[in-house]
């Protein structure tokens, strides 16, 4: 594999094309139109510079990406809350890979962030050794800064072991003098990020510039990772992967959970980040107290096309891509504002759908006469720019295939997306995220007293009434339900399904659906059609990907995971 060679250049690989050698002289010259290695790391603006530069891991996630599918929002995609609208390879490759299981192979991950992970990781384990060996920053700072880059070293592992549970662990750059390196166990590989991230919980400083990791992102990325760890522990039990390293002790989950509930309070008590009583402006300002750990962006140097891949047709007509939109079964999970569960069987929800929902509603829906933008969304199919079109009628029709559109992330202000592109910001963590991870860990702890108080304290930000989670069944319940509405096209939902092992029934065997809505005199009719043109496929299987072929093949220390 690429990151397991025994590479040549500089420990700080930012400036490896500025690097030279010399040989037989005499006298040392320092040149002057390049860095060598030890003016980089006596010089701290150098230093910064590489740090910042590894925050660039972040980016490859945003808005819901997967680095290899190359679309924001993929992720939502290949779970039940978003449906991509083409169906042609491109903007249509995630409805390839959802329909059909044997997309996955040892020749074509599907998923694959395999060599761009263990990138990063190099990278990371060259800048700790270099650290620890050359830099002339005080220690103080040494400190610091390893504990930026562990934190980084987390993040990364953390999406390799999402995918495939057993993968090599690189502890320093000294690992790297062996070519072939084997498989940890996925519980050593939890245990590890974990690790890391002690460090830098212990190590960071509470308040860091922007962008850039405290103590509270450590905190709450340690939360996320506990929870996914715990999750496995008792969910998994070895049902779906034969092979010895993957999977986690059922006995660990109770030690997992109590790290995510610790975790999450201790990123609370710092009184840092506060849950924004406006749920809609938590996207679109920069400066919300609910984001622990974002993505900035400032025109006309970095900026996004969001707005292009996600705004409804009239926004920009004939230029906006529509690449995905909500599903029906995302819609219908919005409770309505008394906190009472919406149903179609509700003759008077059924009569005026849209009518007295939540907040989050609004904030996160485009839907059949929602204003925006100045006008009046028409999803009907009496709009032949901007209304349904049934999936699979043309190739790639560039509107919604379910009667909506998503709000969130979008920015309202931004009129001239085409031209002027996005900047709207990517919350990696976020406060309310730390919420639900307190009650769900507390709840799998059987402490339903603690989780209803962690998901009370949420929901009336929202505007909802408290909720009682009277045993772990109906806790899971209520939980899952608020993480779908709460961090929707946040990226979330498939990993969830994954950890809870509940995506093969969900995803599989199945298709999404819409509503197509017709125009009845002054009034709409609301008919269920599918989403989907076949049923969804995900099977047991998919839970540890494969490693990439090409990899095994180079390293010899590294078998493929069973089954695969």
């Amino acid at each position: 594999m690429r990151s397991l060679k025994v590479f040549k250049y500089s420990a700080v690989a930012l400036f490896s094309s500025a690097l030279f050698s010399m040989s037989s002289c005499s006298i040392d010259v320092v040149p002057q139109d390049r860095y060598v290695e030890e003016s980089i790391w006596a010089d701290p603006s150098t230093v910064e510079l590489y740090v910042n530069g590894m925050y660039a891991e972040l980016k490859k996630f945003q808005f819901g990406l997967f680095p290899n599918l190359g679309y924001d929002n993929a992720m939502d995609a290949l779970a039940d809350g978003m449906k991509f609208t083409s169906n042609t390879p491109g903007n249509g490759t995630v409805n390839i890979l959802i329909s059909n299981a044997n997309q996955f192979s040892p020749a074509s991950v599907g998923l694959n962030y395999w060599g761009s992970g263990y990138d990063r990781i190099r990278r990371v384990n060259e800048f700790i050794g270099g650290l620890k060996t050359k830099s002339q920053l005080s220690d103080e700072d040494k400190v610091k800064y390893e504990a930026e880059a562990r934190f980084i070293r987390a993040y990364a592992y953390f999406w390799l072991a999402k995918l495939h549970g057993s993968v090599i662990i690189f502890r320093d750059i000294e690992a790297y003098a062996t070519k072939d390196n084997p498989r940890s166990s996925e519980e050593e590989v939890y245990d590890f990020m974990l690790e890391d991230l002690d460090f830098a919980s212990s190590n960071l400083p509470v308040t860091n510039k922007s962008g850039r990791a405290a103590k509270g992102a450590a905190y709450a990325l340690q939360s996320r990772i506990a929870l996914f760890a715990g999750s496995i522990a008792k969910y998994d039990q070895k049902q779906f992967n034969t092979d010895p390293l993957t999977g986690i002790k059922a006995a660990r989950a109770t030690d997992y959970f109590t790290k995510a509930a610790a975790a999450a309070q201790a990123t609370i008590d710092l009184g840092q980040y506060e849950l924004d009583a406006n749920f809609e402006s938590i996207f679109t300002n920069k400066n919300t107290k609910e984001a622990i750990l974002r993505v900035d962006f400032v025109a006309p140097t970095m900026t996004h096309q969001y707005d292009l891949g996600y705004a409804p047709p009239k926004d920009a007509l004939g230029n906006t891509l529509v690449y995905g939109v909500p599903t029906a079964e995302l819609v219908d999970e919005f409770e309505m504002k008394d906190g009472s569960k919406f149903s179609w069987d509700n003759p008077a929800h059924a009569a005026n759908p849209y009518a007295n929902r939540e907040p989050r509603f609004y904030a996160s829906i485009l839907y059949n006469g929602s204003a925006w933008k100045g006008r009046t969304i028409n999803t009907s199919t009496a709009d032949a720019a901007e209304g349904f079109v049934q999936f699979g009628a043309q190739g790639d029709p560039k509107r919604t295939v379910t009667g909506y559109y998503t709000k969130k992330f979008l920015d309202p202000k931004n009129t001239n997306f085409v031209v002027n592109k996005s900047t709207q910001s990517w919350i990696e963590l976020r406060f309310a995220e730390v919420y639900l991870n307190l009650a769900e860990a507390k709840a799998q702890l059987g402490d339903f007293a603690g989780a209803s108080t962690a998901l009370s304290t949420l929901r009336a930000k929202r505007t909802l009434p408290a909720v009682s989670l009277p045993n772990l069944t109906k806790a899971m319940e209520i939980i899952e339900h608020e993480r779908n509405v709460e961090l929707a096209f946040e990226g979330h939902r498939f990993w969830d399904l994954r950890r809870w092992r509940k995506a093969h029934t969900v995803l599989n065997a199945t298709k999404m659906t819409g509503h197509k809505i017709t125009p009845n005199g002054a009034d709409f009719t609301y008919e269920v059609v599918p989403a989907d043109a076949s049923d969804r496929s995900f099977t047991g299987k998919l839970y540890y990907l494969p490693i990439p072929e090409e990899e095994v093949q180079i390293n010899l220390g590294l078998t493929q995971i069973q089954g695969w």
